[in-house]
């Protein structure tokens, strides 16, 4: 049986209920009549290529979902995908690599929109040490790696209070982007057990950046280093590899930490 692709209407209006939005707060923003919004959704109109583009702007679709919103609306798609290696996506590419660098002697990585490792600095080997092989074999996860038993987990001395802050944080983004490979993968890590022996301390309450954020604490032959997180992303992307490229940097949450990774030069 023939399988027809959801028209751009019933997309948009599935985008603007995610969103949690009305059709009078869309249509308003959007500075269209809530009128044309509402045959827009319900395929009474078909909205030209600059209606879709305004409309997937003010719910924040993300750059590869608006292609597909600007071919159920028979355009062509707008934005292009090229591999990083691309010598178009050089200057990105070199901005990935002067962070990751730059950023030594603390870990640093780059990781596409699946969790995918991009690239990485040399100081984030030594935490991947001993990890179970399957788990570091390209394409690596950088969740699955984290939380799976034969990946970090036994070493992350919170790792309750780790294991929360990630899975919340990718169940926002199924939330936001709408990705059934996220959707599965977030299924995927709610069913490890936790790993047997690990500890599942928590941030000591006097314990730098412990109210504002929550940190990874590691079991490491230096000892326990705790880290801090920080995400970038291209500011502007027009190319849907570099919207979907995010630099996860990890600073030191103690100066215990600052001093065991500076002696290492």
């Amino acid at each position: 049986m023939l399988q027809t692709e959801p028209r751009v209407g019933v997309l948009l209006r599935d985008w603007r209920r995610r969103r949690h939005l009305s059709q009078l707060a869309l249509a308003s923003d959007a500075e269209i009549s809530t009128r044309h919004l509402s045959f827009i959704e319900t395929g009474r109109a078909t909205p030209s290529r600059d209606m879709v583009l305004r409309l997937a702007e003010r719910l924040d679709v993300p750059l590869r979902q608006r292609n597909h919103l600007l071919l159920a609306a028979g355009h062509a798609p707008v934005y292009r995908e090229r591999p990083l290696s691309d010598p178009a996506l050089a200057a990105a590419r070199r901005a990935v690599e002067v962070v990751l660098a730059a950023h030594e002697p603390f870990p640093a990585l780059a990781v596409d929109r699946h969790w995918t490792l991009v690239a990485a600095n040399r100081a984030l080997d030594p935490l991947l040490v001993g990890l179970d092989p399957s788990l570091v074999q390209p394409p690596v996860n950088v969740l699955r790696a984290s939380l799976h038993p034969g990946g970090l987990a036994p070493r992350i001395a919170n790792y309750d209070q780790w294991r929360s802050h990630l899975l919340l944080r990718l169940r926002r983004q199924v939330d936001v982007s709408a990705d059934p490979v996220l959707a599965a993968l977030l299924e995927e890590l709610r069913g490890y057990p936790a790993p047997e022996g690990a500890e599942t301390e928590r941030a000591l309450p006097g314990e730098d950046y412990g109210a504002v954020a929550v940190p990874l604490r590691m079991r490491t032959p230096q000892g326990i280093l705790s880290f801090v997180s920080t995400t970038t992303i291209f500011g502007t992307p027009v190319d849907i590899t570099l919207s979907e490229l995010a630099l996860e940097t990890f600073f030191p949450a103690d100066e215990a930490t600052a001093a065991a990774l500076g002696a290492r030069g």
